[in-house]
């Protein structure tokens, strides 16, 4: 019963990560990554060629390895998180212009804490 959720699962992550990769609000890899994890369990096949994927495979056996982020994702996701910022505060009534900053904030500090591949 396990394997056709974990595959459906993995599906739907994958989907999401798609979906992430046109949308900026949207992230791509951490539904990757989530993919990876479904599929090393239900279809390793697709585990494979998540992994050897030229452009999200890094990232994926960075986190799996060593829980690291790639030093550029996380220039990138600064870039994209200061972005959403200021499009919050530009356009955000009251003091809900605050909340991109300060989640965007919270996230920046902790993919600082996370070591750099």
């Amino acid at each position: 019963m396990k394997t056709p959720v974990y595959r459906a699962l993995g599906v739907i992550s994958v989907g999401l990560g798609l979906i992430g990769a046109l949308l900026p609000l949207l992230p791509t890899t951490p539904f990757l990554i989530l993919a990876a994890y479904f599929f090393a369990r239900s279809h390793p096949a697709w585990e494979v060629k998540l992994l050897a994927h030229p452009t999200a495979g890094p990232a994926i056996r960075a986190w799996r390895d060593h829980r690291a982020i790639p030093r550029f994702a996380k220039v990138m996701a600064g870039v994209m998180l200061a972005i959403s910022a200021i499009g919050g505060w530009l356009t955000l009534p009251g003091d809900w212009r605050y909340l991109p900053a300060v989640v965007g904030g919270v996230v920046m500090l902790w993919m600082l804490s996370r070591p750099s591949r």
